[in-house]
């Protein structure tokens, strides 16, 4: 297994407000610009934003932040 697979979390956010899917490629591009994160799949459908990161680089809050940016509420998802 390689370094960079132990230091990566895989974090999903819950999204409010999506109302087009042009709204995926904001997000994508909001959260996908920070320093730490490897990858980001937003899911249209579901509102969910799947994003791998480095924690000790990015935090689920910088992502929370990020999402805010291009201006949508994330929170934490619970499942």
């Amino acid at each position: 297994m390689s370094t960079t697979a132990s230091t990566t979390t895989h974090t999903v956010l819950r999204a409010e407000g999506f109302s087009c899917p042009s709204c995926v490629a904001k997000i994508e591009k909001q959260v996908g610009r920070l320093d730490g994160v490897t990858a980001v799949q937003v899911h249209f459908a579901s509102a969910r934003i799947e994003v791998d990161h480095d924690p000790s680089v990015v935090s689920v809050d910088d992502l929370v932040a990020a999402v805010a940016k291009a201006g949508y509420v994330a929170r934490p998802a619970a499942f």
